[in-house]
């Protein structure tokens, strides 16, 4: 404005005739003004580009640095979490199988230890059964001869008052009897395995 007031009062001080200028001044520009405008716009324009739109662009770039930083952490997060999620999966279906791998183990163990009682078992039941047939078979034996004994006792006090005489002592007596016994002992033996068959 300095310079075109300036311009303006060199013009009048001239003492040049305002002519057109003068009466078209409020609408069509003086030339001095333009001048001073243009020289004002391309001053403007020269701050703006060297100055303005270099700080603009540097702000612009690294911004656009930072976004694009922001981004590619985000995405190599992205990925991280990805591979982290397929190693967990990855950890989990071996546990998953390890798991398995344990259980039936497990089982295969339990149905062995099972296996190994119930024959232990068996094995056990079959000695105490043999035990017992044994001890059953000497208390029978025990028993006959005891009875073997009475009844030979009996049948020769009998004798022996039948007769009249003490037959006790005697040999004769002793292996008529026992002769006796063995003969029962057999007949029973035939009537037991008649019995049986």
């Amino acid at each position: 404005m300095f310079l075109a007031t300036t311009l303006l009062a060199a013009s009048e001080e001239s003492g040049e005739d305002g002519g057109f200028w003068e009466d078209a001044y409020p609408i069509i520009p003086h030339p001095a003004e333009l001048i001073v405008g243009l020289l004002a716009f391309a001053v403007l324009y020269w701050v703006v580009a060297k100055k303005v739109v270099p700080s603009f662009e540097k702000l612009y770039k690294e911004r656009s640095e930072a976004i694009e930083g922001g981004i590619a952490k985000a995405e190599q997060a992205q990925a991280e979490a990805q591979q982290a999620r397929a190693q967990y999966s990855s950890q989990l279906a071996e546990a998953r199988g390890e798991a398995a791998r344990i259980r039936a183990e497990a089982q295969s163990e339990r149905k062995a230890i099972v296996e190994a009682a119930r024959a232990e078992a068996a094995e056990a039941a079959a000695r105490e059964t043999e035990r017992g047939r044994a001890q059953l078979a000497a208390e029978v034996a025990q028993a006959r001869g005891e009875l073997s004994r009475q009844v030979g006792e009996l049948a020769v006090e009998l004798a022996s008052r039948i007769v009249g005489e003490t037959l006790a002592g005697s040999d004769a007596a002793t292996r008529t009897v026992d002769r006796f016994i063995a003969d029962l002992e057999e007949r029973a033996e035939g009537t037991t395995s008649l019995g049986k068959a």
